[in-house]
């Protein structure tokens, strides 16, 4: 059975974005550090965006939110004036950072639209997720749209059922384990796994090695000649 729709996940699949929150992170962690040492904060952070998520999903003002919230909690809920000023001023920084496509991604997609619909898969802030679309370039390549709360086995019956002729002819491809592959399978489609340097904490889960429909490569510049063999 062909493929006849490839959904791509964004964020550190077709460009940097993990990285940009590591060094907001570390920046945060020098900034609470009169408060409190690296260890505690870290794990403050960890704990207060895990507690945020089905609040304010994923994406730059949730992890802006979940910086304050947690500048609050060290400091006894009075945390420094200029200690907020500055987190925000970092959330905001992070909203106007360049979009860098991650190597080969423009060459790969391009090539890919000529042969199947491409459906953008991703998670995170609606305007900046569209913000970052746009300054890719990339927007004009793909046949369909999709941001979404949560992917999980059903966003996948639904994207791939809405914009394409259902999972069974579809494969998701992204950086995420837990988002990108395991519940595209489960929903029937197949699933391929390039990994980026560094993975969110919270994205983390097992491979499903032996898996008929799973494929892992180390560059999306591979991926047409894997979704070919499957033809």
């Amino acid at each position: 059975m062909p493929i006849t729709t490839v959904g791509l996940d964004a964020d550190d699949t077709l460009w940097h974005n993990e990285t940009i929150f590591r060094l907001t992170q570390a920046r945060f962690l020098d900034l609470l550090s009169a408060h409190a040492d690296t260890a505690t904060t870290e794990a403050r952070l960890a704990e207060v965006e895990r507690r945020n998520l089905r609040l304010y999903g994923y994406g730059i003002k949730g992890f802006t939110l979940s910086m304050i919230e947690t500048a609050m909690e060290l400091c006894d809920g009075e945390a420094p004036a200029p200690v907020v000023r500055e987190i925000l001023a970092a959330g905001r920084e992070m909203i106007a950072h360049p979009v860098e496509t991650l190597p080969g991604v423009d060459e790969t997609v391009a090539a890919l639209a000529e042969r199947h619909r491409l459906v953008l898969i991703t998670k995170g802030d609606l305007l900046d997720q569209e913000r970052k679309l746009a300054a890719s370039g990339l927007g004009e390549l793909f046949a369909a749209v999709e941001i979404v709360s949560e992917k999980d086995r059903g966003t996948y019956d639904r994207v791939f059922a809405r914009h394409g002729t259902g999972a069974d002819e579809a494969v998701m491809v992204g950086n995420s384990m837990k988002s990108d592959v395991l519940p595209a399978l489960e929903a029937g489609a197949f699933a391929v796994h390039i990994p980026y340097h560094i993975t969110w904490a919270h994205e983390l889960a097992d491979a499903p090695d032996g898996h008929a429909r799973y494929g892992t490569l180390d560059t999306i510049a591979a991926l047409p000649a894997w979704i070919a063999e499957r033809a």
